[in-house]
């Protein structure tokens, strides 16, 4: 992804609010299915990690776990938000 579209998807993803939330279970099979159903109607998607869910991992390798899982491209991490694009 190009530097322009990438500032073009941050300034995108500023405008959202989070869909979903993660929480203590982490990731499953269930969280990560609503995921590509809502990047399959939305194209770029913003879900928050829950305190509950960063006790043994970080914001930033649980979103790299959700990008591998859904086939998409992570835009920005911001504090405990993740902007998710396909």
């Amino acid at each position: 992804m190009d530097k322009d579209k990438l500032y073009e998807l941050k300034a995108e993803a500023s405008q959202l609010k989070p869909i979903m939330n993660i929480g203590k279970n982490g990731i499953t099979d269930t969280v990560v299915g609503e995921i590509k159903k809502h990047l399959k109607a939305n194209r770029m998607i913003k879900l928050k990690m829950l305190k509950s869910s960063r006790e043994e991992k970080d914001t930033e390798s649980i979103a790299n776990e959700l990008a591998s899982a859904t086939a998409s491209q992570i835009v920005e991490i911001r504090g405990n938000n993740v902007v998710l694009y396909k």
